[in-house]
């Protein structure tokens, strides 16, 4: 019988789309899925290091494991991504029960990690660049994982070159890598192929691309044109911009590029020029909303997200004051809001003395969330009556009864599968009126479902 696999991924898009790279290459050296961790012969951890909880996450895990690893001899346990490359070998001496510890650069070495663990015992493995005999990737051949047939990430760019005071991203991933144009579009080309309808091009900071390839100016707005033209992609995302690098030339694709979905992720931060600085952003407030009008201005329809960080060493109650009137004039359509957490290596995990007690950031943080709430019920609320073009995902897992999927805002939409004649399948494209809007998604009626899924879809056949 084949050996299985489990991959537990932590983390960002960007860590689970290595994760899809990752099943991609067990998959080719001859391992299977496994439905439960409990029943792999192969458990991969793949890491995310940007909060301090990622930490206290993975060694949980892993403490958790340890029953599983006595009960089942010969089960092999994996530590891959962010984590991985910045912990090392700290993570087999503080977990000895660990075969293989891999970083971000070498990905494609961990097949072969983990047969050579079998007989030489655990390995440790970080590269500090690229690895220049990482091959193929596995994403393109037939052995691909991916999630879901009907949408899929398209890696555009690793690593990233700013110096943003709270991030450790840049030493863990490294410098800006752009794939070439060529590459990606005949990535999305296969993919349609296969039919997906769906592509989100991922980066550290997707504005920049192709600055590495032209040492002048990025080419992430010929990139967004390029694969609009692929046949068969009828909805492009991407994520994550930096506000200082969102140029008009994006600004026009995004506007002229019919399949390039009217969504944009803009991490603001802080609304205080102060922090902004200390931050090293490389922006203030006004421009951020400047370039946030402009892009309104342009894009029809425009649904817009963004991060905020609340206790920034130094915060003082005027500088998040200033946040929140930020936010109350961005108006967003939803925003994921995080309390600082010091990363060890990175600028702000200096500042200690400058740290915001917990306590006020915590009611820093309600009143935050009140204020984007507001903006983002608002916002849904305004969509009532609207007929919407949703993307089909399939059962809600919180009630059965309920189908979801998302607009070309990337908004979650809830309706009923009660009494319909026939439920779309995943990837099926419908349009749904709307009922009703919430702080973070909305209900309606299915009208019709205007077409079906593109990727072939397996009909489960009964034995006699």
């Amino acid at each position: 019988m084949s050996r299985t696999y489990f991959i537990r991924t932590f983390g960002c898009q960007m860590n689970e789309h290595d994760s899809e790279r990752l099943a991609g290459l067990l998959v080719a050296d001859g391992l299977e899925p496994a439905t439960a961790m409990e029943d792999a012969d192969v458990v991969v951890l793949n890491t995310c290091c940007i909060r301090e909880n990622a930490d206290q996450r993975l060694y949980g895990t892993l403490g958790r494991l340890k029953e599983l690893v006595d009960a089942k001899p010969g089960l092999q346990i994996a530590v891959g991504g962010c984590l991985a490359q910045k912990d090392r070998e700290r993570i087999q001496e503080k977990v000895g029960w660990v075969d293989v510890v891999f970083g971000t650069h070498n990905l494609t070495s961990a097949p072969g990690l983990l047969r050579r663990s079998q007989t030489e015992g655990p390995l440790m493995e970080i590269l500090d660049g690229p690895a220049p005999d990482a091959g193929p990737d596995p994403l393109l051949g037939p052995g691909a994982v991916r999630e879901l047939p009907y949408a899929a990430w398209v890696n555009i760019q690793t690593g990233c070159d700013n110096s943003c005071a709270f991030c450790i991203v840049p030493s863990v991933r490294g410098p800006e890598v752009s794939r070439p144009v060529d590459d990606i579009v005949a990535e999305v080309e296969l993919l349609a192929r296969r039919g997906v309808t769906e592509v989100t091009l991922l980066g550290q900071n997707v504005n920049s691309y192709g600055r590495d390839i032209t040492r002048r100016r990025p080419l992430f707005a010929e990139l967004l044109r390029a694969v609009g033209a692929v046949a068969g992609i009828g909805r492009i995302r991407f994520t994550s911009p930096h506000p200082k690098d969102l140029r008009p030339e994006t600004i026009e694709a995004m506007a002229a590029t019919p399949e390039v979905c009217e969504q944009l992720h803009l991490p603001l931060q802080s609304g205080s020029d102060r922090v902004l600085r200390a931050m090293r952003r490389g922006y203030t407030a006004r421009r951020y909303l400047d370039r946030l009008d402009a892009a309104r201005a342009a894009v029809d329809d425009l649904a817009v997200s963004t991060d905020v960080i609340v206790g920034f060493p130094g915060e003082t109650e005027d500088d998040f004051e200033d946040t929140l009137a930020v936010c109350a004039e961005a108006g967003y359509d939803s925003a994921f809001t995080f309390i600082f957490s010091p990363r060890p290596g990175t600028r702000a995990a200096a500042l200690e003395p400058d740290f915001v007690p917990p306590e006020v950031i915590a009611e820093r943080f309600e009143r935050l969330k009140a204020v984007v709430d507001r903006s983002a019920l608002g916002r849904h609320q305004e969509r009532v009556g609207r007929a919407e073009e949703v993307l089909v995902e399939g059962v809600s897992r919180r009630d059965k009864a309920m189908l979801t999927g998302r607009t070309r805002q990337g908004k979650l939409v809830h309706f009923p599968a009660a009494g319909l004649a026939a439920v779309p399948a995943p990837g099926a494209l419908a349009r749904v009126r709307v009922t009703a809007g919430h702080p973070h998604h909305l209900s309606g009626l299915l009208e019709e479902v205007t077409a079906r899924p593109r990727h072939r879809v397996r009909i489960p056949v009964a034995g006699a």
